[in-house]
């Protein structure tokens, strides 16, 4: 397991995370009921059928897994069947049911099937980071970020944890980036961008598998454009692509950083995901603060 994409909340660093074994059967992912639309809860980072290790550790990194269980069933289905329903007693009774009956039916339906709806299951991870205070969430949606801060806040009873906050506008800094401002130390220019003109519903322009200091992208920027998402590449490990809200999407880890399992001692499933965990948690340090220092991220105190 990689992660693909990323982002990052701000938690104190003295948050005391001792507890987190003790606490996690507590709040452990119960199969979604008959008549539930959802659950949520914990489950072991090693899969859903190891029920031991619902957390896993190494050094002052800790790895927890938010595990969903939700049941698919689309408000067109409910609606096509109470059409159904409605046509039926229009037809017997020569009326149509008022909004009171018609809500009850739409309740009746829902309680009729869902036991029979198709449960799809997910999974949220997130690696904590207590020397640095920093949760790296492994999806690409602040939604789902969120959530798994509130989990965590569930598990814990507090858990001030906040997006990251930069001290400079991103999109300044990206955009000066491709305008020949020096890149931080380790980052380099990928070959992806997107730019955007800032007024009000003005021109987005895309580039992909393109050299991005050159004359086409100055014409742009000559124009005003300004960068919202840039590829980059981190000390040849590490290849992303990062937004203006400090978004980390297309995330990976490329041979350089590949390298290092190789010299891993991985015996079986639960092993490599070990080593995995092991390479991830240098890689994602040394991207946070690269980027901490490129944007001033604040610190949360506790």
């Amino acid at each position: 397991m990689f992660f693909r994409n990323l982002i990052m909340f701000r938690f104190p660093p003295a948050t005391d995370l001792d507890e987190v074994e003790t606490l996690l059967p507590l709040v452990q992912l119960k199969p979604v009921g008959p008549l539930e639309m959802s659950s949520r809860g914990f489950i072991s980072p090693f899969g859903r059928e190891e029920k031991e290790a619902l957390a896993h550790r190494i050094g002052g990194w800790l790895w927890l897994t938010v595990g969903s269980e939700d049941r698919m069933l689309p408000a067109a289905v409910i609606n096509n069947k109470l059409a159904e329903k409605i046509e039926l007693i229009e037809a017997r009774d020569g009326r149509k049911p008022g909004a009171r009956e018609r809500k009850r039916m739409k309740d009746d339906l829902l309680h009729e099937l869902l036991p029979q709806a198709f449960v799809k299951t997910g999974r949220a991870d997130v690696f904590l980071d207590s020397g640095r205070g920093v949760a790296f969430v492994a999806t690409s949606s602040r939604r789902t970020g969120e959530y798994v801060m509130s989990d965590i806040r569930a598990l814990l009873g507090s858990f001030p944890a906040m997006p990251l906050n930069a001290e400079v506008a991103p999109r300044s800094v990206l955009t000066g980036w491709i305008a020949g401002e020096e890149l931080p130390a380790g980052l380099s220019l990928g070959e992806e961008c997107e730019m955007k003109d800032p007024a009000e519903g003005g021109a987005v322009v895309k580039c992909q598998h393109q050299a991005l200091r050159c004359d086409e992208i100055d014409r742009h920027l000559d124009a005003g454009k300004q960068v919202t998402k840039l590829a980059l590449v981190l000390q040849d490990n590490l290849s992303f692509v990062l937004a203006d809200d400090l978004t980390v999407r297309k995330l990976k880890f490329l041979d350089g950083a590949l390298d290092q399992l190789d010299h891993a001692d991985a015996d079986g499933r639960r092993a490599e995901l070990d080593a995995r965990f092991a390479l991830q948690k240098g890689e994602l340090g040394l991207l946070f603060d690269a980027l901490a220092a490129a944007f001033r991220v604040s610190k949360v105190e506790g």
